[in-house]
């Protein structure tokens, strides 16, 4: 008997009775109601709990006016998100932008030429003799490339023109303003932020194809110079003073740390939202979770923060419905 009762209080453990939201999921007998799909994410659970806490944050950095910095890593370019970086662009929602070389020169590149779908096994010693790139399960035919040189090449003469002439030696973010300009494109990111005044930093403006043509262009032009020490200032200045700071950062590696890294100048970002699918076990910065940027001052110990384990082409189309899109009327001055 008393093993049995030995037995049972383990299995049966008395418990106390807690206080919360109780875990429910969206009812189909409704019908479909995507507004209220994405509403029930919020006592769903796993990651879709993470994606309604975002929302909220998002939405709070909104109608508390923070100043937002968003960063976004090459490959989201490479995917459809790169139309909903231009949206936020072209209506003012956020204030800069920070990405990789791929982000730049991508946007561009789809001026000039489409990106098509492929797949994720394709073979890639076949793509190689047919000249096509693969990125994941994207197409990018190496003619993209080539009408990628034929564009910049041009705008790089003319940066170096100036610079010859009066001195000026362009930041990363000068040359980005410069191919925004002469893109002369509504469909790029680029065009966009030159339009409405929005700084994009790239703090590894030579990886990609924008390094190899600057490795080209410097046969002919052995003094080209690039000033990427002003654009840390600019870009460390632009947290200093600012009432609120929001960061909404896809991705992780330099886009993540330049953007946490200049607000730790200011004890750190009052609203931080990131969304990966990095783990933190191998102590990269890409996996460090938001308490750990609080340890650094990147994020302030009252702030508030949210990380979303999930492929970014799925629920960032979901955030900006649910905060930016919402309200067209709420624009950033």
């Amino acid at each position: 008997m008393d093993k049995e009762k030995t037995i049972r209080d383990n299995v049966f453990r008395e418990s106390e009775e807690i206080d919360g939201i109780s875990v429910k999921g969206y009812d189909f007998n409704e019908g479909v109601d995507y507004g209220k799909i994405v509403e029930s994410f919020s006592s769903t659970g796993f990651q879709a709990t993470h994606l309604s806490k975002a929302i909220e944050i998002v939405n709070e950095m909104i109608n508390e006016k923070a100043f937002i910095f968003l960063g976004y890593t090459s490959n989201m370019v490479s995917s459809g998100l790169r139309d909903i970086f231009r949206y936020l662009a072209e209506h003012k929602k956020i204030d800069v932008i920070v990405t990789t070389a791929g982000g730049i020169e991508e946007d561009i590149i789809k001026c000039l030429g489409d990106f098509i779908m492929g797949d994720f096994k394709a073979d890639g010693k076949e793509l190689r003799k047919k000249g096509i790139n693969r990125i994941g399960n994207i197409f990018v035919p190496n003619s993209r490339y080539v009408r990628f040189e034929e564009f910049f090449q041009p705008v790089l003469n003319e940066i170096y023109n100036e610079q010859s002439e009066k001195g000026i030696v362009f930041t990363p973010s000068d040359i980005i303003w410069k191919l925004g300009e002469k893109i002369n494109d509504e469909r790029s990111i680029c065009y966009w932020a030159w339009k409405n005044k929005i700084r994009i930093y790239c703090p590894a403006l030579t990886d990609g194809a924008i390094g190899d043509n600057i490795y080209f262009f410097q046969f002919e032009h052995p003094d080209f110079k690039i000033d990427i020490v002003e654009d840390t200032k600019r870009l460390n200045d632009s947290t200093i003073g600012l009432a609120k700071s929001g960061v909404l950062i896809l991705g992780g590696g330099v886009v993540k740390h330049s953007i946490l890294n200049a607000n730790m100048l200011r004890n750190g970002a009052d609203y931080s939202v990131y969304i990966n699918t990095a783990q933190e076990f191998d102590g990269s910065d890409a996996g460090a979770l938001p308490d750990e940027a609080v340890s650094w001052g990147k994020i302030l110990s009252e702030g508030k923060s949210a990380k979303v384990f999930a492929d970014a082409t799925i629920v960032f189309p979901l955030l900006v419905g649910e905060t930016f899109a919402r309200d067209e009327n709420k624009e950033i001055a």
